[in-house]
């Protein structure tokens, strides 16, 4: 009867976190709302660490105890110390540590299954082999991805011959293996083979992929390691792990084929690591001369203006930048005159990046627009500031068939009056292609840092 008691209590508090974890994305959707979806998810959380805590079958509280003790000591530290120009890299680490435990969960599942015969055998090893492999690629793909993103691997797709055909024979191979593993009722040489083939796919998938993309590709690791959780429940025979995996695994998938969509891509070649292909860099063009400008004249420009659209970038993101484009905006707005902003949808390296540090700045919600609510508006602007954005404002994506960013909807600013675009220098963006936005007979280039431009920008107006 004891038995049955706690059996309902720990399904009805698994209950409770699963609907909380759905409470949370939900919250999570809006700007408005997204304080709320954080403390859903972390409520949800706590009730389903201490339910699994008092699982019956658990028997060394006290490790695991210690265990959570420095996991969460080490997470906050990291949470702490990260800047916001770092959460990318960050995501893209934790992604890696959620496939590596998958792996690990595998392994022990495989050595502990004695009392399984027959089809429930089966059953087990088929998910003990995806479990481990989905693991091993979300681990391999997640470290390629954080070295992109933090700069000590390079940015470049990584352009082996016959890539495509290499993913392929590995997918049949690991497929192959898989129905093996199952015939001979389980071997640990092939496990390890399939581990081994899996870690080296994770790698060279997303080393294919092209750092221009690395925003859909964090994203398409969170599903990955979604799936990878829900694996993990799987075989610990853990529902709620099941069902957060599931919702992390599937709301990531959207969102990737989300962005697949704002960036003009497939989203079947993010799977396959096909970002990045078939595109010539040409190095030698001669785009023209530039022009340069200062803050005196930014802001005689903008106390001019009847209307003024921002679209920041990572630049932004960098130099902290936000506060002071806030101030002129509030400057502008107490003139009269109309300030907005555009938003890409794959601005910075994270979606939603640049929402969050202009909510942060205390920029009003109802003036930041998406790329889509404000790409007709550009004709009709007099004044647009791109204040560290690079390839989201790039021509090249309509008007060069060769560019990495080719066929990726971007920002239309040069089709208003004026554009000022704040850079350190003429270095190309991330995707390692010159802009000729800054070439352009209407465009001004204010070099410096951003956040110091700004503020002489807000000091002379």
């Amino acid at each position: 009867m004891q038995n049955l008691v706690n059996t309902a209590v720990i399904d009805a508090a698994y209950f409770v976190a699963g609907i909380l974890f759905v409470f949370s994305l939900v919250g999570l959707s809006k700007q408005e709302s997204a304080e709320h979806g954080v403390w859903y998810g972390l409520i949800g959380m706590c009730i389903a660490l201490i339910t699994t805590i008092m699982l019956p079958s658990v028997t060394n509280i006290q490790a695991i105890i210690i265990a959570m003790v420095v996991g969460g000591v080490i997470g906050v530290r990291l949470a702490l110390k990260v800047e916001m120009t770092q959460m990318p890299e960050l995501v893209a680490m934790l992604h890696s540590f959620v496939g590596l435990a998958a792996v690990a969960v595998g392994y022990n599942s495989f050595l502990e299954h004695d009392d399984i015969t027959g089809v429930m055998l089966n059953i087990h090893l088929v998910e003990v082999f995806l479990g481990v492999f989905i693991g091993a690629v979300t681990f391999t793909g997640s470290v390629v991805a954080f070295g992109k993103l933090r700069g000590f691997i390079n940015s470049k797709s990584l352009m082996l011959p016959h890539r495509h055909k290499m993913n392929l024979v590995a997918g049949l191979f690991c497929f192959g293996l898989m129905i093996y593993f199952v015939n001979v009722e389980g071997n640990i040489a092939a496990l390890i083979v399939m581990t081994t083939v899996a870690l080296i796919f994770g790698w060279h998938l997303v080393a294919s992929i092209g750092g221009a993309d690395m925003p859909v590709v964090v994203s398409m690791l969170n599903s990955y390691s979604g799936w990878a959780a829900a694996a993990a429940g799987f075989l610990l025979g853990n529902d709620l792990l099941i069902i957060t995996g599931a919702l992390v695994g599937s709301s990531g998938a959207i969102l990737s084929y989300i962005m697949c969509r704002a960036m003009n891509r497939s989203f079947i070649s993010v799977i396959a690591g096909g970002f990045g292909t078939h595109v010539s860099i040409n190095s030698d063009q001669d785009y023209g001369e530039y022009v340069e400008t200062n803050a005196e004249e930014v802001a005689d420009m903008l106390r001019n203006a009847k209307s003024v659209i921002i679209t920041p970038g990572y630049g932004m993101a960098v130099a902290q930048a936000q506060y002071p484009v806030n101030e002129i905006t509030r400057k502008l707005r107490g003139m009269g005159i109309e300030v907005r902003f555009g938003i890409h949808p794959v601005a910075g390296r994270l979606p939603g990046h640049m929402n969050v540090l202009l909510a942060e700045a205390k920029v009003p919600y109802d003036i930041v627009l998406e790329m889509d609510e404000i790409n007709q508006d550009f004709s009709e602007t007099d004044v647009v500031l791109v204040i560290g954005a690079n390839d989201t404002v790039n021509p090249s994506a309509e008007d060069d068939p060769d560019s990495p960013i080719a066929g990726m909807p971007v920002l239309e600013v040069w089709n208003a009056r004026q554009v000022i675009a704040f850079k350190r220098s003429m270095n190309p963006g991330y995707a390692g292609v010159q802009n000729p936005l800054f070439f352009k007979e209407n465009t001004s280039m204010l070099f410096g840092d951003a956040k110091d431009s700004v503020e002489n920008i807000a000091k002379a107006i």
